[in-house]
């Protein structure tokens, strides 16, 4: 692969971008072309052309690998015409590669496309040996997967990010190369990047490169991989929990899931019933499930509960504490430290090896954005809001700018979502502030069942007295909304801003890194009768 990409004009120092599934041919060109030292772009094989131009113009990318279909749920999901309207808008490609998987042809531009045949063909004769590069020259660059408006471009380097990423799966994950490990995320996220394809890799365990829903074609998908390949290790993400969780327990119970001995989760917080529901029910108590916290421009775990070195005690809906080289804390607003178990902003106090030293093509933006967001202190700014307790355990309670504020009282979208899902019939819950007159917020709910319930007025007042419950008069629910998926990036993370847009009836901003954009008509619908009901106008 390196020697092709050689053969093709690609040296040192080139972006390429990759629109692929995660696939062996994919993985393969990521492990190529970094031995080479060109710079890899993957962008996840479901974003639009607008998402996916905009990616490969920013980082100005030389050429464009893509598969020509990816599969979703039994379907071929055509690719290549959306390389074509993301290329007219990006000059700097001059090559798009097409790795042929479908079952009928597709469009090829003459002197700019070719199959991957042919280029693998150009390896012929071409240099096939390794670069030698600087700890700190870029290895690939990652947009992150876009909870805010606009996507950055985060940079990953040679030296730091491979330390922390094999440090934190031998410490974190405990991988050993006797391990069979699924992460189920997609090579277009950091996690794909990071515990599907180079850290086991550098730790010379097996990894498993899985393309597709996990409930396709049946309830049962995800236990029969475990069962078949014999895995020992599985990183999943909370909303694949829930996902399973809607279908309940049987789907396990039919496999031998005996090979497994530990799961972990990330992406999200992983609310307490929902892995109450993973560890005791699904999993029967047999293995831990272990939550942990970290974004993409961290490149791998900074709070988690260290498997591999000496497992603490797991507090359902905690991510854990801070990891081995982490000097984490909770500020105020004014920058001061708070103490336990007071909610503030969580940041870190100083570098560490896994973290981006920069923004591609946006150095001040990566100075505003991260390092001076905190009055009086340079430290890394997360941009969510959490509390860390007397034991040193941090616990997330949203992004900060979710942050609901009811009657001078602040409370976490997460807090609140965690309420709904103890009630036995919601499998997801999403929520959102809207403006009050006389509290100046309440919550607006728009929450997914699990199978066999059905929306009714009944149900609405048990979910009420659920939260209440839970939280106390503090959580006033201003309305709740029936829906049959939320809007969520593609790599699993609820777009609560996508929410608030709809409750407040404003553009919600850049969507190309939606799951589904039915979602977003959904929650208008879902809005929009309730509104209709409470105010006699018409839809």
């Amino acid at each position: 692969m390196s020697a092709a990409l050689r053969g093709l004009g690609i040296s040192k120092g080139d972006r390429i971008a990759i629109y692929m599934p995660t696939s062996a041919e994919a993985i393969v060109l990521m492990l190529g072309a970094i031995r080479m030292g060109a710079v890899i772009l993957v962008v996840f094989a479901g974003f639009g052309a607008g998402a996916l131009g905009e990616r490969v113009r920013l980082a100005g990318a030389r050429a464009l690998f893509a598969a020509d279909v990816t599969y979703r749920k039994g379907k071929d999901v055509p690719l290549k015409g959306i390389v074509d309207d993301a290329v007219a808008n990006a000059p700097a490609i001059e090559h798009v590669v097409v790795l042929h998987r479908g079952k009928s042809q597709v469009p090829m531009t003459a002197g700019r496309d070719m199959s991957w045949s042919d280029f693998l063909a150009l390896a012929n004769g071409q240099d096939d040996s390794h670069v030698e590069l600087e700890a700190n020259e870029p290895a690939y660059i990652l947009a992150t997967s876009g909870t805010t408006a606009k996507p950055k471009l985060a940079v990953h380097t040679h030296g730091g990010y491979q330390v922390y990423v094999y440090s934190m799966a031998k410490w974190m994950f405990g991988l050993a190369p006797r391990d069979v490990w699924w992460s189920t995320s997609d090579i277009g996220w950091v996690v794909g990047h990071s515990y599907i394809v180079f850290a086991p890799l550098l730790v010379g365990c097996t990894t498993i490169a899985y393309e597709g829903a996990l409930d396709h074609p049946n309830a049962e998908t995800f236990y029969a991989v475990v069962e078949r390949n014999r895995v020992t290790g599985v990183f999943t993400s909370p909303t694949a929990a829930r996902l399973l969780m809607r279908h309940g327990s049987a789907p396990a119970r039919a496999h031998d899931l005996s090979s497994l001995e530990r799961v972990f989760c990330a992406g999200e917080v992983l609310n307490a019933p929902a892995w109450e529901w993973l560890q005791k029910e699904a999993l029967q108590d047999r293995v831990p499930v272990i939550d942990h916290y970290w974004q993409t421009e961290t490149g791998g775990p900074v709070v988690g509960n260290p498997y591999g070195v000496a497992q603490l005690p797991i507090k359902p809906g905690s991510g854990g504490v801070p990891l081995a080289g982490i000097e984490a804390a909770v500020v105020d607003q004014d920058g001061n430290e708070l103490g336990p178990g007071e909610k503030g902003i969580f940041v870190i106090k100083r570098p560490f090896p896994g973290l981006t030293p920069r923004l591609w093509a946006e150095p001040e933006r990566y100075a505003s954005d991260y390092w001076d967001r905190v009055p009086g202190k340079t430290v890394y700014f997360t941009g969510d809001a959490a509390s860390i307790d007397a034991d040193g355990y941090v616990w997330f309670s949203g992004r900060a700018d979710e942050i609901i504020k009811i009657a001078d009282h602040r409370i976490g979208t997460i807090e609140v979502e965690t309420a709904f899902l103890r009630h036995p019939a919601v499998a997801e819950a999403g929520v959102t502030g809207r403006p009050d007159e006389l509290r100046g917020q309440v919550i607006s709910a728009f929450v997914v069942l699990r199978s066999g319930h059905a929306p009714s007025q009944e149900l609405k007042q048990a979910l009420l007295q659920t939260v209440r419950t839970e939280l106390g008069p503090l959580a006033v629910i201003g309305d709740v909304h029936f829906v049959n998926m939320l809007p969520k990036t593609r790599s699993g993370k609820i777009m609560r801003r996508v929410l608030k847009a709809v409750i407040l009836d404003r553009d919600p901003g850049d969507i190309s890194t939606i799951e589904d954009e039915g979602s977003v008509e959904e929650a208008r619908g879902a809005w929009e009768e309730m509104r209709s009901e409470v105010t006699g106008s018409p839809r």
